[in-house]
């Protein structure tokens, strides 16, 4: 019999246990609120987040996702009546994070609901586009000239043109966001181009599902009263502790998150076009800059030996993370490896030099290695040892901070107060 009182242990009821195996396990489409207003790799399950966030929270509490990506987690957040803070290095992942967390009043809906019904009619050939000459200037539209792609890349302009002209960061935003997913659909590793009465097409359906889930997530967030506040910061994890934006906050009940996967190459910035042609064109279309190569997004070069640069650089980052947490918080983070027979040691052995010590389900005590285990069988990615790899399998890991990291005092500066208004960082400019 396992003795749940254990340190090792975490003490939850089987019912909270079987909540987080099936979340995590959960093979559904993304669906549902704002989820799908674009495809970020590597996301999250909606339904494991959710597990999380019910498991270790209550209403209000304050939920921390440092590498926030295509921002899930603040999104069941938000749906559930916590507060959040989103961080993440790239500026593509805080726009889409931050316009799915965006709550829409009726008079913006009625107005991206009219723009909705007319984009479509200034997507044709035979109309002048706006041609953004900064960003192809920088390289933002390699690729895009080739005789197969050009115009799909003058309805992408056509479209933004209408975009800008809602005259209203908010609604910009969201506008871009829609024309992006649609871009995203139209471009990101298809084998056949759809032509552009297709591209006009699925833009006002997706323009539509995505008004709709806006609608849903307003409606989730009613049921708990007060709107709960929301922060998406563009910055790195590492120092986070010192940043002013957080030096109010309550401390985080959980840090539910998934970091860069070591070894395992993942284009979180880039779409391929023509085969593995890469094109920097996300950020043109969100209004964004491109901050530099792979290995800026994924904390080190996957061929460096023995992925010596990650593994410094993600020590130092959850090392401010912890500084972040007390004894109450537990870290929930799902991570996949290219070689884990060595590298998921070493990955625990960098989160214990950072002050946590890693917890089980009693319910798993008897499986595998004892930790939570999913297979993805749909997706592609490759990694430095090998190559092209047809699956691949993440692990849940599940920490609270060591006894020595929890007894010390918290940072000077930081008030356990609850997050207070500006409800939401504005957005960028329009262009």
């Amino acid at each position: 019999m396992i003795d749940t009182h254990r340190p090792e242990w975490l003490a939850l009821d089987w019912t909270a246990q079987t909540a987080l195996i099936e979340g995590a396990r959960d093979a559904q489409p993304v669906s549902g609120l704002t989820h799908n207003f674009y495809r970020y790799p590597a996301r999250f399950s909606p339904a494991f987040v959710r597990a999380a966030i019910q498991t270790f929270t209550s209403p209000r509490d304050v939920v921390l996702d440092p590498y926030v990506g295509g921002g899930t987690s603040l999104v069941e957040a938000m749906a559930l009546g916590r507060h959040g803070i989103g961080v993440d290095i790239s500026e593509l992942a805080e726009f889409v994070a931050t316009v799915k967390t965006t709550v829409l009043d009726e008079s913006e809906v009625g107005a991206l609901e009219q723009w909705a019904s007319g984009v479509g009619k200034a997507v044709h050939q035979h109309k002048p586009s706006i041609y953004f000459a900064d960003y192809a200037e920088r390289g933002y539209y390699k690729y895009l000239d080739d005789p197969s792609r050009w115009r799909l890349r003058r309805a992408i302009e056509q479209a933004l043109g209408t975009a800008i002209g809602l005259c209203s960061p908010r609604l910009e935003a969201f506008a871009r966001c829609v024309i992006l997913r649609t871009a995203q659909w139209a471009l990101d590793s298809r084998r056949k181009l759809p032509s552009v009465p297709e591209f006009r097409a699925m833009l006002g359906e997706i323009a539509g599902q995505m008004i709709a889930g806006a609608i849903e997530l307003r409606r989730a967030i009613e049921n708990h009263g007060a709107e709960p506040t929301i922060r998406v910061l563009n910055r790195s994890a590492a120092g986070l502790e010192t940043d002013d934006a957080l030096s109010s906050i309550a401390t985080p009940k959980l840090v539910v998150t998934s970091p860069p996967y070591p070894g395992v190459h993942v284009l979180y910035h880039r779409w391929q076009v023509d085969g593995r042609k890469e094109t920097a064109a996300p950020f043109w279309i969100a209004n964004k800059l491109d901050g530099a190569g792979l290995s800026y997004y994924t904390m080190g070069d996957r061929k460096n030996p023995e992925l010596r640069t990650y593994f410094q650089n993600l020590r130092t980052a959850t090392s401010s993370i912890v500084r972040l947490c007390d004894a109450r918080t537990t870290i929930v983070q799902m991570v996949a490896f290219s070689n884990p027979s060595w590298q998921l040691p070493r990955y625990l052995e960098v989160m214990e030099q950072a002050g946590l010590t890693e917890v089980f389900l009693p319910a798993l005590a008897g499986d595998r290695d004892g930790r939570l285990w999913r297979s993805v069988p749909n997706r592609r990615w490759y990694t430095y040892a090998r190559g092209e790899t047809p699956g691949s399998q993440e692990v849940v890991l599940i920490h609270r901070l060591a006894e020595h990291a929890a007894m010390r005092p918290a940072r000077p500066d930081r008030l356990d107060q609850p997050l207070h208004p500006p409800v939401h960082p504005g957005f960028g400019s329009s262009g």
